[in-house]
């Protein structure tokens, strides 16, 4: 498997600038539209954020193993319009050539919403 060479440095600030919380999967839909295989999923974000949507390619998951799963996720880019969904958050994965998207999770249950930094 080929290593892509790591991103130009980002000064600290701009890192900051990414706000990454804790979710839980709380609904996976079918999105049969998709050109790609994903899923729709709703997340609850806790109290501050409230619930989102995303749409997440990770064929190697299954709706049972989707639902009630620990996810991290950026919730402050902007909305992407993906086919007919819009999808508000960003769902972070380890992008693995043989085993697709594998989601970031906390080890540990920690509150919804919680930043991750």
């Amino acid at each position: 498997m080929a290593v892509p060479a790591p991103e130009p440095q980002i000064d600290f600030e701009h890192f900051q600038g990414v706000d990454m919380r804790v979710g839980r999967i709380t609904a996976v839909e079918d999105f049969p539209e998709a050109r790609v295989p994903a899923w729709k999923l709703t997340i609850d974000l806790g109290d501050e954020i409230g619930f989102k949507r995303s749409s997440a390619q990770v064929k190697n998951y299954g709706r049972s193993d989707l639902e009630g799963r620990l996810v991290v996720a950026v919730v402050n880019f902007p909305p992407r319009q993906i086919g007919p969904f819009m999808s508000e958050v960003l769902v972070l994965g380890a992008l693995d050539d043989d085993k697709g998207v594998v989601l970031l999770r906390p080890d540990d249950d920690v509150a919804l919403g919680d930043r991750i930094g």
